[in-house]
């Protein structure tokens, strides 16, 4: 379908902006331009809080967003996306919060180390590390710890697939369920069509991409890691089921689908949603109507999978 009217005016705005692209800036500005764009504020959560924990290469900050319970909810583990180069809590704030509300999760955001100071395989590390923490302290947080979950966007959804992966194959912490958005899955060599149709024009262009993974990668062997390009692990049999969002108009769209095929071919439970008319980052985008869609579709997910009633 054609770009949805709503994401046409956004892009419309950043180009009267002189948005350049990120390739076109330095690692400094893109961190400051990406933290500085606008956002509206974050719906109320009953419990928000800043705090750190430890990890591989010293204080992890994290942020926790806890909504009115009766009991222990589950704990979903947010990773942020940003190409492993920008972003933080702060830029995923109101998706977190409404993650929170709507699923009746508690969320724990992870503000993992960026490149090109703490290069691959430093945030998938931190990721790792942040969930260890998390299911051995979630009755600290307020949370279940049998019910974990993980979670992330782009660069974040790699870290969450990563770590599913991880946990199968180091017998736990056990993972109940993966929510991967427009996630990166496979950083090797692909011709992947929408590389090509979604090429430039849609807010992330795969210049921009390249000019990530070159602030993430440390040699060129990486790609073929499991821990950068989750689609070359060995098997896939035996991780946590998934949900798999895409955008139609975004240039990861064709990896994250393929993704979602290579776990069902695997015996893993998936649901694979494209949302049609969208661009990468588009749940970055609260305004949109697709933005609350697509939270809905997750909040659902994760309730059925995890045995939690909708929120009151």
């Amino acid at each position: 379908m054609p770009l949805d009217p709503q994401v046409e005016f956004i892009l419309g705005q950043f180009r009267e902006m002189g948005f350049p692209g990120f390739a076109a800036l330095g690692v400094e500005q893109a961190r400051a331009l990406f933290g500085e764009m606008e956002r509206p504020p974050g719906e109320p959560v009953a419990v928000v809080e800043d705090r750190v924990i430890p990890g591989p290469g010293g204080d992890i900050p994290v942020r926790l967003y806890r909504p009115e319970a009766a009991a222990a909810p589950p704990l979903v583990l947010f990773f942020h996306g940003g190409g492993w180069t920008i972003g933080s809590v702060d830029s995923h704030d109101s998706i977190c919060r409404a993650l929170a509300n709507r699923s009746g999760c508690a969320v724990l955001s992870v503000e993992y180390r960026l490149g090109p100071e703490h290069r691959f395989p430093a945030a998938a590390d931190d990721a790792w590390a942040a969930t260890v923490w998390a299911a051995a302290h979630a009755a600290e947080l307020g949370a279940d710890p049998e019910r974990v979950v993980v979670a992330g966007d782009s660069a974040g959804g790699n870290l969450a697939a990563v770590v599913a992966l991880r946990a199968r194959d180091a017998g736990g912490p056990r993972i109940a369920f993966q929510y991967l958005i427009y996630p990166v899955t496979d950083m090797r060599p692909h011709d992947w069509p929408s590389y090509r149709e979604n090429a430039e024009g849609y807010f992330l262009e795969v210049r921009d991409m390249e000019w990530f993974f070159s602030h993430y990668v440390a040699s060129p062997g990486d790609v073929d890691d499991w821990r950068m390009s989750p689609a070359a692990a060995a098997s896939h049999a035996g991780v946590a089921p998934a949900l798999v969002q895409t955008a139609e108009y975004d240039p990861l769209r064709d990896q994250g689908e393929a993704y979602g095929e290579q776990l069902r071919a695997a015996g893993v439970p998936v649901r694979v949603t494209r949302y049609a008319g969208m661009v990468h980052g588009f749940l970055n985008m609260d305004v949109l109507d697709a933005y609350r869609a697509a939270v809905d579709e997750a909040a659902s997910e994760l309730r059925s999978a995890l045995g939690e009633a909708a929120p009151a």
